[in-house]
């Protein structure tokens, strides 16, 4: 079919009970290929294709930005990580 797919996920990757390994990473996509990623652990934008690695470079340069997104293990991730498994651990 013609036209665009472009979207972007986000995840929160951990695998031991206190956090401390939580990692955040956004990815941004267009037509199924991965241009830019995200990730807390790098502390930066990285750039997976010739037009990722421009916008890599144009949102590594706004470090409020920058900052938000490292933030979000702290401010997204865990807070909702402690909702999900005590759920999940209260049922066992």
């Amino acid at each position: 079919a013609d036209g665009y797919y472009q979207y972007q996920m986000a995840e929160c990757v951990y695998s031991t009970s206190d956090y401390r390994d939580m990692v955040y990473l956004l990815s941004a996509s267009f037509n199924k290929d991965v241009d830019v990623q995200f990730n807390s652990t790098v502390g930066k934008f990285v750039g997976l294709t010739e037009f990722g690695v421009k916008q890599a470079e144009y949102f590594n340069k706004n470090q409020a930005l920058v900052q938000g997104m490292k933030a979000s293990v702290d401010t997204a991730c865990i807070p909702n990580a402690h909702i999900l498994d005590s759920s999940v651990r209260d049922k066992a």
